[in-house]
């Protein structure tokens, strides 16, 4: 498999974003729960070191194999 889960969690994220209707909002404040928790956990993604278990935990709270 050439991506690393966290390209694909990444992926899923940015997909769930989207298909929410909205974008990254990269801090911008915003009032739809469900787009504050993508954001946050996408923000968390980028923040995780390789071997991070929080690639992990988000790989299985999106599903994503």
């Amino acid at each position: 498999m050439a991506e690393s889960l966290r390209d694909r969690v990444r992926e899923k994220l940015l997909r769930q974003i989207a298909e929410d209707g909205g974008a990254p909002t990269e801090g911008a404040e915003d009032d739809d729960p469900r787009l504050v928790a993508l954001d946050d956990d996408l923000a968390a993604l980028d923040e995780a070191l390789d071997g991070d278990p929080v690639i992990e935990r988000l790989a299985a709270k999106y599903w994503v194999p």
